[in-house]
């Protein structure tokens, strides 16, 4: 049988025996030498070195894992004063090609932390900017 893909791509698929059925995730080989490993610059975040995770503990653990990247962010964020505007969190699944299934393959998370400094002179620029271009914007011309 041949299933096609969302591209028009194509992959042989020959009929399976009983005998031959995709394994389960305790016994297959793939999921169990799978690593994770954290890429960022952080040290004090789990799996900087590779780790095994199982398949059906790997949406929470991954997700534990990028909570201590937004916790990192706040307390940047706390101790520069600054403030975090935004903090979104993904988790990316992929599927084994052994025993087929579904597992959280790893995660991103993306911050933004703005800092205020009045005293920096380009910060002064911005706010006297700021005030030129809104002065006048907010009129009530009925009244």
């Amino acid at each position: 049988m041949r299933i096609g893909n969302q591209y028009g791509a194509y992959n042989a698929y020959s009929s399976q025996a009983a005998s031959s059925k995709p394994s389960t995730p305790s016994e297959c080989e793939t999921c169990k030498k799978r690593k994770y490993q954290d890429g960022s610059n952080e040290a004090d975040v789990s799996f900087k070195a590779p780790g095994h995770i199982s398949p059906q503990a790997s949406a929470s653990v991954v997700r534990a894992h990028e909570q201590q990247h937004v916790a990192n962010a706040y307390e940047k964020a706390a101790t520069g004063g600054g403030e975090v505007r935004n903090v979104s969190v993904a988790l990316h699944t992929a599927i084994c090609p052994e025993c087929h299934t579904t597992y959280v393959a790893g995660g991103t998370t993306r911050t933004t932390i703005a800092y205020s400094n009045p005293g920096n002179p380009y910060q002064q620029n911005k706010i006297g900017s700021d005030a030129a271009q809104l002065r006048g914007a907010n009129i009530d011309y009925i009244a």
